[in-house]
């Protein structure tokens, strides 16, 4: 019996849609998230990777993507704990555990898509062809999007990504941030 309700209520949690809770997230960005955002080490670190990455190619984001990805299946770390260890991500993680289990991630991407700081590990480094990037940074200042709603599977928590585009202190767009919202907390 405890099985068949499980499913039924994993049946009708994984029907829900980002949607339905898009309305909230949107809010929680706008009282929230957009205070801490704004912090000169998120933007002070954006603005020096976008200065530090000016003249990368396509190509050579393709063999920075490629380094983070064998470092994630186990090979060299060096790019991964660099960009882990550094001010940013150290910021993000004690915003993340402020949330006290509200954000499952959270991560920054320059103006080409890349990482610049995180709070925990991605798969790729490279966002700049996904729609967490398209749809905020490349949209303009203001631009947010609101993910579907997906199971967790290393979690089992339901959670959906928000992301959006951040600006510098004049209102120019500089890069853009994903979040991941556990949505039963949201």
């Amino acid at each position: 019996m405890k099985k068949l309700v499980l499913c039924a209520l994993l049946l009708a949690a994984s029907s829900v849609q980002a949607n339905d809770f898009a309305p909230k997230m949107k809010e929680h960005f706008a009282t929230k998230v957009s205070t801490w955002l704004s912090d000169p080490i998120v933007i002070k670190a954006i603005k020096a990777q976008n200065q530090q990455n000016a003249s990368l190619t396509d190509s050579d984001i393709n063999k920075l993507d490629q380094q983070w990805r064998t470092g994630v299946d186990g090979g060299d770390t060096s790019l991964i704990d660099k960009t882990l260890n550094n001010e940013l991500s150290t910021y993000l993680k004690q915003v993340e555990t402020g949330a006290a289990g509200l954000y499952t991630e959270i991560f920054i991407m320059d103006n080409k898509g890349l990482n610049v700081g995180q709070s925990s590990m991605t798969s790729d480094y490279w966002q700049g062809d996904e729609d967490k990037f398209k749809q905020t940074y490349s949209m303009g200042a203001g631009a947010i999007f609101v993910d579907e709603v997906e199971e967790d599977e290393s979690t089992q928590m339901f959670q959906s990504q928000m992301s959006a585009t951040i600006v510098d202190e004049n209102g120019a767009p500089i890069g853009a941030i994903t979040i991941g919202i556990n949505v039963d907390e949201l």
